[in-house]
């Protein structure tokens, strides 16, 4: 009898030794995995990112893409002029659409805010009217005055959404 328990023995230890790997390869994969992805850094440090700078998490991007397409109303050229209201447009479309409002263009967006929260949506509606103009007709032309005045527009709204 006491030949039969051994090979059980082995068998089991063996079997101990195989799971035991299995198991520790999967922990060490899980482990992996969380620092390889970014749920650790939504979960934990956009919260904490937040607390500390008193602003929504990622404005500093945001405020970076701003400051870039403000320099190009620096520049002498018109094609950069419309460029920069081009990219105020797709900047208020991303902010709008991170904070969870659903349209599949801007001006399906604009619609659904409220006048009563942010004063400035009949001027954000003008802007971007001016930037489909910049868009569909080839022949529109931006002076640097209301090139100006429409980036200002954006960034008064942007502001008044508390991102800038």
């Amino acid at each position: 009898m006491e030949i039969f328990l051994f090979p059980n023995s082995i068998f089991l230890l063996v079997l101990k030794i195989v799971f035991g790997s299995i198991s520790f390869l999967m922990i060490a994969g899980i482990v992996y995995f969380i620092l390889k992805t970014n749920y650790l850094q939504m979960i934990y440090f956009q919260d904490v990112a937040e607390i500390l700078s008193f602003r929504p998490y990622g404005t500093r991007k945001i405020v970076k893409q701003w400051n870039k397409l403000k320099n190009r109303l620096g520049l002498p050229s018109e094609a950069e002029h419309k460029l920069a209201i081009i990219e105020a447009d797709n900047l208020l479309n991303e902010v709008l659409a991170k904070m969870g409002y659903q349209g599949e263009t801007l001006g399906e967006k604009l619609k659904q805010l409220s006048a009563l929260k942010l004063s400035n949506l009949d001027r954000a509606m003008e802007a971007h009217k001016i930037r489909n103009s910049i868009v569909y007709d080839p022949d529109y032309r931006l002076s640097l005055e209301q090139a100006q005045k429409t980036v200002e527009i954006y960034e008064k709204f942007l502001i008044e959404l508390q991102v800038l």
